[in-house]
Order: C-alpha cells, then structure tokens, then sequence
C-alpha cells in the first residue's frame, strides 16, 4: 500500500520528523503526497534495491497516517464490527497482537484507500495512505463516532526495516522481534523505546514496521542505521521492490474507479464477508462487489513481463495484436525489476485476456512493444508465516 505524489509547492510541504537525518545521509529530498521525502541516497536506486534483498533496509514511512479506534464501550470487538460498516474485510475476527489488510470503499464499489487495521487488544490501530489521511479520518468520524473515538496518533513516526537481515537486526534492539510471526502486531520495547510493531511491510521481503514517538524517530532510526547490515532506502527502491513484489500503489493500480475483485484482491475480502457469510455485505459497495465475486468482474489487474529490454511505464496503453487499433487496456504501474534485471508491469486487461501467457502488445512511443501476462509476485515473498 502507498499513494501517490501530490503537486504542491516547496513552501507548503510537509516533513517528517526523520527530515533532518535523511538531509545529513545526503539524501535527494523530492514532493512526495505533500512531504519532502528522499528518493535516492548516494548509493542510488539499484543499489538501494538489492541491498534491501540481500541484506537489510531501512525505510522512513512517517507520512504515512497512524489512527486509533477506541470503542466507547471498552470492548475491541464493537470497534471492529462498526469499522465492518466502511471495509469489506473481517475485521471481527482479527485476533488480538494480528493485523489484516483491508479497503475502504465507496457506494460503487470503487476504492478510497487500503490500509492495514491491528488489533492492539483494548483497540483497533490503522496505518493509512499519506495523500488519503484527512479524508479517512474524515470517513471515520463520520461513520463510527457513534461507537468509536477516532484519534489521530500525530505524535508517532513509523519506519520499516525490510531484508533478509531485518530480524538479526531489530532482535538486537527488541526481544520480542525474531518470535512474532507474518501480521503480527503490538506494542513492543524497542531500544527501550514504547513502541508499536508489526511483522510486515511493503517489500516482499521478511521485515517490520515500527511506530515510535516522534521525538526519538531519529535516534531510533540512527540505531538501527548503525548497523553495518542496513542502509537507508529512499522512495526510488522502495516503488521497485514493491511492483517486483506485485503489490498495489493506491492511486496507480487501485483508486475509486476500481474493485477489490477488478483488482485482484479477492484474498483480501474473507468469506464471512461474502454472499452466504454470516456478515456478508454492509459495507459501502457490496452489491457491486459481491456480483463480481458471483459472476466475475469484467476486467482485471495482471501482472505484464515485457519481452525486450525496454521497461514499459505507466499510462502505456496495451494492445491484443500489433497492428490492432482498439485498446483493450492500461499499464497502471511499470519499470525495471533490479532483482530480475529485467522489466516487470502491471496493469488492466479484459478478463477474458487474464489468463497467464496471453501475449499483448504495450504502445511505447508510438511502437509495439511484445509482453505477457504473469504470475505475481514476480520475485517471491519471503514473509515469516
């Protein structure tokens, strides 16, 4: 999960509370969903890729919006119930110290944002998109203020350590690091900082995101950088290790326009939540989104090899023939996999031109370019289940 770039002016730019240390690495600060984030540090885009696969990376996501649930009542279970009313996920059923991935949707079924929600035992914490934070708090207020208090964690930073060797790493600082397992999440002591941890991240790769007060965002993340095993990784890397692990970008592979089954998230929705679940429906959209998990939806999101060298980019229109004139779709998220050496895509295809090996044709500067629908993730995870 992530959004996209926001066009703003310097001056009203955001910045996180890790501005001055990315500064200091010499990091290549650029407007980022209205904050000054670092794309690149020295070592650059490709470098900062594969050392996050081989060894350990570390990550500033404190854009990003932090937000607590607490139910009125004191119990979690009438927090996750009201927060089924705006998500097509089982929210009921995540069990104490587990997250989930989960969609906000609207009364068409389309997307408004994903996040994940954790169950912290007394209340629900969600981790929502940058660009998307004010108009989910917003959403939120509005629909469950009458069972919730939704409060914005504001004075939180949140990094991700992803790698190989992000376990080694955090057990040197967290004692409970190597023990938790894939979507595990909970408050943790980490550098004997109170902090929240979740085993999980943006990568493919095993890792974790931490979310630690921000007045000791930087000498925690100075810590961990100490580190001879991890790098800092700036947003460059970051969107390349997550298209080679064929995850979604809000607002390039998912947004308003499509459905969690167009999007080929159906995993996500569990079946309790389905036509013939004991909660099916209820949630903004369902009609929509339930007739496509019945009958199909008409189109859907592939992963693409292009067969050349040449990456094929986003807003690339994708042809059934070489010499066809009518487009059948659109690349939504597309570049050079480092981890592959080779170029990897995604994007929207009728269903009928879904199935793994259809050959396509990709418009790249006035030229048809061969690729082919593939499987993804095109690098496998290596998540701690």
């Amino acid at each position: 999960m992530a959004e996209p770039a926001a066009a703003t002016s310097s001056s009203s730019l955001k910045r996180t509370p890790l501005y001055a240390l990315h500064v200091s690495l010499g990091g290549k600060m650029v407007p980022f969903a209205g904050y000054e984030m670092p794309v690149q540090y020295a070592p650059g885009v490709l470098k900062e890729h594969l050392h996050t696969r081989s060894h350990a990376g570390l990550f500033d996501v404190s854009h990003m919006g932090q937000v607590a649930l607490v139910p009125k009542s004191g119990k979690v279970a009438d927090a996750a119930a009201a927060l089924e009313r705006l998500v097509p996920q089982d929210i009921v059923g995540i069990p104490a110290g587990r997250q989930r991935y989960a969609q906000f949707t609207n009364a068409e079924g389309g997307i408004l944002d994903d996040l994940m929600v954790a169950n912290f035992g007394e209340h629900l914490v969600l981790v929502v998109n940058a660009a998307c934070k004010e108009a989910d708090i917003q959403l939120l207020r509005d629909g469950l203020s009458d069972v919730c208090d939704v409060q914005p964690l504001t004075d939180r930073a949140l990094l991700a350590l992803q790698g190989p060797k992000a376990a080694g790493v955090l057990a040197k600082f967290c004692a409970d690091a190597d023990a938790m397992r894939f979507m595990d999440s909970g408050p943790r002591m980490v550098d004997g900082l109170a902090c929240f941890v979740s085993r999980s991240g943006y990568t493919g790769e095993d890792g974790y995101e931490i979310s630690v007060p921000a007045d000791k965002a930087e000498q925690l993340a100075e810590a961990l950088l100490s580190d001879k095993d991890v790098l800092p990784i700036g947003l460059g890397a970051r969107d390349s290790l997550r298209l080679e692990a064929g995850l979604c970008l809000y607002g390039h592979d998912i947004d308003t326009s499509t459905t969690p089954v167009e999007a080929a998230l159906e995993w996500s929705v569990q079946k309790v939540r389905r036509s013939g679940g004991a909660r099916a429906g209820g949630f903004p959209g369902a009609d929509k989104i339930l007739a496509q998990f019945d009958s199909g939806a008409a189109r859907r999101r592939v992963g693409l090899r292009p067969e050349g060298r040449a990456p094929v980019r986003e807003g690339a229109t994708l042809f059934a023939t070489a010499d066809s004139t009518e487009p059948v779709g659109k690349v939504t998220s597309g570049g050079f996999g480092p981890t592959l050496n080779a170029p990897v895509a995604m994007g929207y295809v009728p269903t009928a031109l879904a199935a793994l090996d259809t050959q396509l044709f990709a418009d790249v500067r006035g030229q048809r370019l061969p690729l082919r629908v593939a499987a993804t993730p095109f690098v496998p995870n290596t998540y701690k289940r």
